[in-house]
């Protein structure tokens, strides 16, 4: 603020020239209430919530979670003011993926609560089958898991662990925002991985399940140099009320001397909750002058389920820190949401929340005060978005990730079609070359063979592995698929029990055929078994067992009889990746996008028709996936087998998403639509059946069955059919209520020909709950999917996806009024006070708001949508605009007595960089004096033809050209009484 020359604050009055909108348009905005009347015209009316997926309150305060989807397994990092370019302190987060792709997001936040996407690590974890959904491979719930980022000498680094892709990786870059990550096999799994750098800068790795190990790195990262097993376990503090079951997730700081490790456990009888580890020594029992555990164990927060995550440095005025954690809880459907919890520090030890508790919806102060711009900008920040397809994201390193491309695989066409078990029906004189396992006994059986003249009798079992074996080294070929199959009997025992036809080849065992023998029949128990890459087919032994169980099940220890079992390879039909598959397209996602699984990029587009999303059948599915993660090898849907599925989170307590579609692209057997999903799903889809095109919901729950029709789970449920007849295009809307009950999801699904009348379609459905077999293991998404049933290259079309947090179950009347207020808001606006790039990213969210405002509504989707995208840009552009140009000067104002008479005297010094023009106006005249120079004054004494003058106020107004622009700045400055007689 200017000041006079004696110190008092000299308060500026409004410039008065045109700032792009007319005097007209504001007293006509003042009329209703969008313009406040103070200062430059500005819109009070417009005041945008936050995001879906923040819980600010925009008092001040936050309630727990602070995200309303699911983000588990948090780790997060600080990078300090002195460290960045912004120059003050930025936070980064990482989360578990799994399956998805790109994966482990890196989420950037100023104040701790509000969150945005702003690159990911990996755009594919790996290009073999099981992240591709490749040869009946997946990875549902496997893939990338529990992510470590740490920033150390300037560079960012991330550690996770792969269930089923090799183990754990190393990624690192200079830019974490926008960099290219390198990529480092570490050559082994390391279970929940954290990355840790000691005051000297080694890097270890701690891990482990049921206790806490560690690796260390050697100096340039890319290999382990040295292991420390069980630095503590579980069994080290027996007895304790907070240990107990998991004990992992183990996160590791140092502070005040002392090395912290964080760690979920889950003891017997009682919630998730987080337990506490410090010691001196940061290799504990491997330093200690006696080899004695070193580490102390605390409690520290057992409330509501809150649990594993990350400890949070913030800095304080004073060069102090306090610490946070931000801990998840599950709340499925949902997924496992995460929680900022303060911490109050005794001791040397932190107790979380409210002297250890924390309410689920409870509140909290925000840790960090941002400027009242920034948190408005900062609450419009989410994991979730609209979308127009407009193939306008920002460009990032992850979408021109390199792969090397493996040749296509040769094989030995002998081997193929040919049985490959020897004395496959048992007619020799002697089993061999079968072999009993785990003290198995086989002999032949003439008495009751299935076919033939003798079976084989597996007795003497104690062992679910205890069976038959037969070593195929140099017969099996990887990537091909084989048909396996035997004739099983048992006569006494349970009345049903479940067979495995696995593999062993050293890398644990692989089911390849599974099937349920009721008691006293034979029962023919067959399925289909691609052979992975990875398979070591030089060791590669194929056996019988029964499922494992601890304690060992009853199915263990029956005899059973066994015949004509059979391993065939199929003519290879295999996929192999591709450079096409893999190469950039030219399409931009928005990175609240992900993929089910790694997508091939042949086979959808944002540029094949400007603004749609095209999604093209690139293959039909086969019915013969299943969860290679679960040992009862569960069949997976056609939904859940089909590629390129694109979705986002889903958000509560509810969520309503609408899509439009043009179908004129299918083909026959062609599936698409838009789904809820997880293993359970529900979803509304146009299914093309002999030309015609019929609309249906179809809702699969639990339980779930091993062996599964495919075609029967994904039939329309009855009353919610419509056929479309000659319509080639369809309006969808899924409505999503996660609180009716809490830990449900009921969705509702509607339809329209027009986008504004629209007809229910038939009831909810539901419930879709926690599959506790964890065969996906995160929250519910919300996919566009197309899927062939009968041949490929069929597309369809997706316009847009609008989202909003109204049902229409809420019978509440369409609301324009935020929408109305951002658009009026807008119009307050001066583009030269912007930045060019931000300017042209509201006008064109204006536009867009604008045209849907000059139309018709027929949802709240199509409101909030436009409203939210402008928003954003609005809130974004406040943190943007440049100060205004003003003339400055410094004004003084002083009264006296010349004679009998009192004069007022008033100076104006120039402190401009330009000439400016200054009008001096008092009660008793003015005067103007043009082109005063830089540093020079105006000056005016003024006769007021009076011997006494009470105390008054003198305007001065400054008029130059600064940056092309006229500019007048007004000044106003006191003058005290003068009496002269």
């Amino acid at each position: 603020m200017p000041r006079n020359r004696r110190g008092t604050a000299i308060t500026p009055l409004t410039p008065r020239q045109s700032r792009g909108i007319s005097l007209a348009t504001v007293a006509a905005l003042v009329c209703t209430g969008l313009v406040s009347t103070g200062g430059v015209a500005n819109a009070a009316g417009w005041s945008p919530k936050p995001s879906y997926t923040s819980t600010d309150k925009g008092d001040g305060t936050y309630s727990v979670p602070i995200l309303r989807s699911d983000v588990p397994d948090i780790s997060v990092e600080r990078v300090p003011a002195s460290e960045n370019k912004e120059h003050r302190d930025v936070y980064y987060m990482i989360s578990t993926t799994m399956h998805l792709s790109p994966g482990a997001p890196i989420m950037k936040s100023y104040d701790l609560v509000n969150w945005e996407i702003v690159n990911y690590v990996f755009d594919r974890a790996d290009i073999g089958d099981a992240f591709s959904l490749r040869n009946g491979q997946n990875s549902y719930g496997q893939g990338q898991w529990a992510s470590s980022l740490r920033y150390h000498d300037g560079k960012f680094y991330v550690v996770f662990n792969t269930n089923n892709l090799g183990g754990a990786y190393l990624y690192s870059t200079d830019d974490v925002e926008n960099g290219k990550w390198k990529r480092t096999p570490l050559g082994r799994a390391l279970h929940d991985p954290s990355l840790f750098f000691d005051d000297d800068g080694t890097p270890y790795i701690f891990y482990g399940s049921g206790g806490t190990s560690a690796v260390r790195l050697n100096s340039d990262m890319t290999a382990i140099a040295q292991d420390y097993p069980n630095i503590f376990t579980a069994a080290d503090y027996a007895g304790k009320p907070f240990i107990g079951g998991l004990f992992e997730g183990a996160q590791v700081f140092h502070i005040n001397g002392y090395y912290y490790v964080v760690v979920i456990t889950w003891p017997s009888g009682s919630g998730r909750q987080v337990a506490m580890f410090r010691s001196k020594d940061l290799l504990g029992r491997y330093t200690s002058a006696d080899g004695s555990n070193t580490y102390e164990a605390r409690g520290v927060l057992n409330s509501n389920g809150f649990a594993q995550g990350s400890l949070v440095p913030i800095s304080r005025e004073d060069g102090g820190t306090d610490w946070y954690g931000m801990f998840f809880r599950d709340n499925f459907p949902i997924g496992r949401t995460p929680a900022l919890i303060p911490a109050t520090w005794q001791d040397g030890w932190p107790t979380f929340g409210n002297n250890g508790v924390v309410p689920v919806e409870g509140t909290f102060a925000k840790p960090i005060k941002l400027s009242p711009e920034e948190e408005t900008f900062e609450q419009q920040k989410g994991l979730v978005a609209s979308d127009d397809f407009a193939n306008d994201a920002p460009h990032k390193a992850y979408m021109d990730e390199q792969w090397t491309i493996p040749d296509p695989p040769t094989y030995d066409d002998s081997l193929i079609g040919v049985e490959l078990l020897q004395n496959a029906g048992f007619e020799s004189d002697a089993v061999s070359p079968w072999a009993g396992q785990y003290g198995a006994t086989l002999s032949r059986d003439t008495t009751d063979p299935a076919a033939g003249s003798a079976a084989l009798k597996v007795s003497t079992r104690t062992l679910n592995g205890s069976g038959p074996n037969q070593y195929l080294n140099g017969k099996i070929q990887r990537g091909v698929t084989y048909t396996v199959s035997a004739k099983i009997k048992y006569a006494s025992g349970p009345s049903s029990i479940r067979f495995n036809l696995v593999a062993d080849w050293g890398a644990g065992v692989q089911t390849m055929a599974s099937g349920n023998v009721p008691a006293g029949q034979w029962t023919t128990v067959t399925g289909q078994y691609t052979v992975p890459a990875s398979a070591n087919v030089d060791n590669f032994k194929f056996a019988v067992e029964t499922p494992w169980g601890n304690p060992q099940p009853a199915s263990s220890s029956v005899d059973y009889l066994i015949d004509d079992v059979s391993i065939v390879g199929r003519p290879v039909t295999t996929e192999s990746p591709s450079k096409e598959e893999i190469a950039p397209s030219g399409s931009r996602l928005d990175p609240v996008w992900e993929w089910n699984h790694a997508p091939d990029n042949r086979y959808w587009s944002l540029t094949d028709r400007d603004g749609w999303l095209r999604l093209t059948t690139g293959k039909v599915v086969t019915g013969k996936y299943v969860y290679t993660k679960l040992s009862g090898r569960d069949e997976l849907t056609w939904f859940e087998e089909a590629r390129n599925t694109l979705s986002q989170r889903t958000f509560g307590p509810r969520q309503s998403v609408e899509t439009k579609m043009d179908i004129s692209g299918m083909k026959n057997g062609d599936v698409a639509g838009l789904a809820a999903y997880n293993r359970g799903f529900s979803y509304v889809a146009v299914k093309r059946v002999d030309g015609q095109n019929t609309l249906g919901v179809v809702n699969r729950g639990q339980p779930f069955a091993v062996d599964i029709d495919q075609s029967a789970i994904e039939n329309f449920v009855p009353g919610t059919t419509v056929s479309l007849g000659d319509a080639t295009q369809v309006y969808v809307k899924a409505d999503l209520d996660f609180s009716s009950p809490v830990g449900q999801l009921w969705t509702t699904f509607y339809y329209s020909l027009d986008g504004l009348k629209w007809t229910q379609l038939g009831s909810r459905v539901g419930p879709q709950t926690l599959d506790g077999s964890l065969s996906h293991f995160m929250g519910h998404r919300v996919g566009l999917f197309d899927y062939a049933t009968k041949e490929k290259g069929g597309h369809v079309d997706f316009d847009y996806y609008k989202l909003s947090d109204t049902l229409t179950a809420q019978n509440k009347p369409l609301d324009t009024s935020a929408l109305d207020a951002a658009i009026a808001y807008a119009g307050t606006l001066d583009k030269r006070d912007y930045p060019a790039d931000a300017w042209a990213g509201m006008q064109a969210a204006l536009d867009g708001a604008k045209a849907a405002r000059a139309g018709e509504f027929g949802t709240q989707n199509q409101i909030d949508a436009p409203e939210r995208t402008l928003s954003y840009q609005l809130a974004r552009l406040g943190t943007l605009k440049s100060v205004a140009p003003e003339v400055k000067l410094t004004v003084t104002a002083s009264s006296r007595c010349i004679g009998t008479s009192a004069y007022l005297a008033v100076t104006a010094v120039n402190d401009s960089g330009v000439p400016a023009t200054v009008t001096l106006t008092t009660p008793f005249g003015s005067k103007t004096v043009a082109d005063v120079a830089p540093g020079k004054q105006a000056y005016q004494s003024f006769n007021t033809r009076a011997g006494q003058i009470d105390a008054g106020t003198v305007t001065v107004k400054g008029t130059a050209t600064i940056g092309g622009r006229q500019v007048t700045t007004s000044y106003d400055a006191a003058y005290p009484a003068a009496g002269c007689r």
